[in-house]
């Protein structure tokens, strides 16, 4: 059985992601496994613990770290989030195509230990689009809001790292673009056999 592809998708908060995920776990042509995530952070509502997030307190998120446990990590607005490499490795394995919805920081540590890794990097329309996304969400206070909105014009300015970049005017369009780049490199030859990530 081949192994599964290492996808991962970024971009900032409030550029919807996790809209344009939904719109491709509906193909089941992709062969798609979302990996969870661990996190820090307390539930938004309708959030469950262990299908959106491993919701952890920092101790523990500190001793999976320890161990090495963690493909990637991050910190984001005072919270820490991570990638399980044990998940990802059982997935791939399996010959699914594994999709990594986390942030820049973690991206650039995925790709260091994982070259075969398929980067996607998700951008808004515009700035002001971006800002009107994170209000509408109105569960957040204004210095939150505005943490986002600083951090997300740094993350923009990284997306020359990724191999793709794709605009999310329209989730649909979007998910459809990445989705045919999901289908490209399942097809392509050119991938490393093994696709092995490596500790850096």
């Amino acid at each position: 059985m081949k192994r599964g592809l290492l996808l991962v998708l970024s971009g900032p908060s409030g550029v919807g992601k996790g809209t344009v995920r939904k719109y491709l776990e509906e193909d089941p042509s992709l062969k798609l496994a979302y990996s969870t995530s661990m996190t820090t952070r307390a539930p938004r509502q309708g959030e469950v613990d262990g299908r959106d997030y491993f919701f952890v307190i920092p101790e523990e998120f500190e001793k999976a770290q320890e161990r090495g446990e963690l493909l990637e990590s991050a910190e984001f607005v005072g919270n820490r989030y991570g990638t399980p490499m044990k998940e990802v490795d059982r997935l791939r394995d399996e010959g699914k195509n594994v999709l990594l919805e986390i942030e820049v920081q973690g991206a650039m540590q995925v790709q260091e230990k994982c070259p075969d890794a398929v980067s996607i990097f998700i951008i808004p329309p515009s700035m002001d689009e971006l800002e009107r996304r994170i209000r509408g969400r109105k569960s957040e206070p204004e210095e939150i809001i505005q943490q986002r909105l600083a951090k997300a014009a740094g993350e923009i300015k990284t997306m020359n790292r990724y191999k793709y970049i794709v605009c999310n005017e329209d989730p649909k369009l979007a998910a459809d673009l990445i989705a045919a780049i999901i289908r490209r490199r399942m097809e392509s030859d050119s991938l490393n056999a093994e696709g092995e990530c490596v500790n850096v």
